[in-house]
């Protein structure tokens, strides 16, 4: 896990683009998750560049923001 987790902090400095483990790590849920919310047609953006499903940073954070619950004080 660590290799996935230096490979996001990379992304996250260079190329917008993250693969399903960068992303799941970036929103701090499971790659299992992120693929089942994929197929539902729910969870954030996301694009397929050849055979890869890549996510924009900019889209796991407006979605990260839309999952905003309750009031904050």
């Amino acid at each position: 896990m660590s290799d996935a987790i230096d490979r996001a902090e990379r992304a996250k400095r260079g190329s917008p683009f993250l693969n399903t483990d960068q992303a799941a790590h970036y929103l701090g849920l499971s790659r299992r998750f992120l693929q089942k919310l994929r197929s539902k047609g729910e969870g954030p953006l996301h694009r397929h560049h050849s055979t890869m499903v890549q996510y924009h940073i900019d889209d796991l954070q407006d979605w990260s923001q839309s999952q905003t619950r309750g009031a904050r004080s």
